[in-house]
């Protein structure tokens, strides 16, 4: 899904309509809000153009968020006031996994979750 094609709430609907087919054990809540937050931050954050991508192999899921912008996400203090500072925080607590990368042109920020039942038991 591209930037000039899509905005948060087509991604959601895509992603959501791919979770269902792909990946019934995913937690729909929390792959969408971090595909809102992956969004909005390239939306805000960069000067171009983005891509979303998702991909489902047995036992897990691969969110893939590229933008032009070559910056790393940081972490905010939240600001209780309006001025943000929340997402990030939001994307790296739920996702089970998160990445960032150099591309030539920007990066790629990655979120992956593990079926629950593939993860080793802790205890």
């Amino acid at each position: 899904m591209d930037s000039p094609l899509a905005d948060s709430a087509t991604a959601r609907d895509a992603a959501s309509r791919f979770l269902s087919q792909n990946c019934p054990w995913a937690d729909v809540d929390a792959v969408l809000l971090v595909i809102s937050e992956l969004v909005a931050n390239a939306a805000r954050h960069t000067a171009g153009w983005w891509h979303l991508r998702l991909s489902a192999e047995p036992g897990v899921l691969v969110v893939e968020m590229d933008d032009d912008s070559p910056a790393h996400p940081v972490a905010r203090e939240p600001d209780f006031t309006g001025g943000g500072g929340f997402g990030w925080h939001m994307v790296l607590r739920l996702a089970g996994r998160v990445e960032v990368s150099p591309r030539a042109s920007g990066k790629t920020v990655r979120a992956i979750w593990s079926h629950p039942a593939a993860e080793p038991a802790v205890g």
